[in-house]
């Protein structure tokens, strides 16, 4: 009876993160978008809610809700399905939806499909030979054998992920990398954009009464037939056409000056914005947040380990509400930087794909943050893999992903103010 229980309580959670990650498909992901292919909504939907679920339990697990077989069973069950899901599943339908996009293919893209489903299949099994990930007598088609290639990919993006982040987040919220903009410097490169379009009309203007003059002359109809006059065209040039060339050589960098200024001016304006909201409660806050994250990144770095063996229920909360949210924006922003009408349905099942393994590899991470009687399900549901390489892996590339974003965002912060103060 109690085993009834608890299953109706974790079906009714899964439906609810179903339901979101629906709503989050329809209002965000596609909202610009016609939805053609179902299947690719109901997998990203799934996998969401799969995801989701497998936070919840870790909850379960430090709150003892539900009966210890109860969770073993969910455990068991959730990562049966999202690991079906992200090594069979996705793969196979990013193949079909990047076969069917080419007609030569189309009528083959079944067999297309599973051939590129087996490339994948193969460097995806290549890829657990260079780490030490799991123990030898681990056979070939054990649980264990796909958690641990699943772990290395969303180990390192999330490695990746927090190293810029940790970065990247001070940077954008602390008042102290703020530029100093006032509107003189608005309104001086808002005065050069103007010019700069001034220029390129009045040179567009010249074009276009050449062009009158050399139409009235006829030297734009009254060109020479047959094959003489095919080496004569090619051989001569009216006297007009070499002024068009230049002409049109200067209005083509002058408008490429024009978006370089453009782009500047609403970046002085997002600074300006920026400026103006740090100095809100909110924007304080956010301020507090940037040395938060700065303290945190230099104790990562400097620091092999940060978490606590013994840390609270609390942080635990905490990292699983800003893991989901942070992806999701991610996610959102990374979609519409580089989606289209043809590529929509293969990007949002790639963002599946790398949603699931970064949520299964945090609760490889999250498993060595919690006390030692909270882990005892989780431990053996995952198996015996070498949780210990898992923190080490993502320690280096943090490592990495935090230094080379510091160096890039020093660059970009040294160069930005040598642009607006060029004439």
């Amino acid at each position: 009876m109690s085993f009834l229980i608890d299953s109706s309580i974790m079906i009714t959670s899964q439906i609810l993160f179903f339901g979101f990650g629906w709503l989050f498909f329809m209002r965000q992901l596609f909202k610009d978008y016609e939805v053609r292919q179902y299947v690719v909504q109901v997998i990203f939907s799934v996998t969401f809610a799969f995801s989701c679920t497998m936070f919840e339990l870790i909850i379960f697990e430090i709150l003892k809700v539900l009966n210890s077989s109860s969770r073993y069973f969910h455990w068991k069950m959730n990562l049966c399905v999202i690991l079906l899901i992200l090594v069979f599943m996705v793969p196979f339908y990013i193949g079909y939806f990047i076969v069917s996009n080419i007609r030569l293919l189309h009528r083959q893209r079944l067999l297309f499909s599973c051939l590129l489903w087996l490339t994948f299949m193969y460097f995806f099994w290549k890829l657990g030979d260079p780490f030490p990930i799991l123990s030898p007598k681990h056979g070939i088609l054990s649980i264990e054998q796909l958690i641990s290639r699943v772990g290395v990919i969303g180990v390192t993006l999330m490695a990746l992920l927090s190293g810029f982040g940790a970065v990247n987040c001070p940077y954008t919220y602390m008042s102290y990398f703020l530029r100093n903009v006032t509107d003189a410097d608005i309104l001086a490169l808002e005065r050069r954009l103007l010019q700069t379009m001034d220029m390129i009309i009045s040179k567009k203007k010249r074009m276009a009464m050449t062009r009158r003059t050399m139409f009235q002359k006829g030297e734009v109809h009254n060109k020479p037939s047959g094959f003489w006059g095919m080496i004569k065209s090619v051989t001569t040039s009216a006297p007009g056409s070499e002024n068009l060339t230049l002409i049109q050589q200067e209005v083509d960098a002058l408008e490429e000056l024009s978006r370089q200024l453009f782009l500047e001016t609403a970046d002085l304006y997002a600074t300006k914005e920026r400026i103006e909201y740090s100095k809100t409660f909110k924007g304080k806050y956010f301020n507090f947040l940037g040395y938060f994250f700065s303290i945190y990144c230099v104790w990562k770095i400097f620091m092999v380990k940060f978490w606590s063996q013994h840390i609270s229920f609390i942080l635990v909360g905490i990292i699983i509400v800003t893991s989901i949210r942070g992806l999701l924006i991610t996610l959102t922003k990374f979609f519409y930087a580089i989606s289209s009408s043809k590529s929509s349905n293969v990007i949002v099942l790639l963002l599946a794909q790398i949603m699931g393994m970064y949520f299964v590899s945090s609760v490889l991470l999250i498993r060595m943050s919690m006390p030692l009687e909270y882990r005892t399900i989780i431990t053996e549901v995952l198996g015996e893999l070498q949780f210990n390489f898992y923190h080490r892996w993502f320690d280096v590339i943090f490592l990495v992903s935090a230094l080379s974003s510091i160096l890039f965002l020093y660059l970009a912060h040294k160069q930005a103010p040598e642009k607006h103060m060029a004439p």
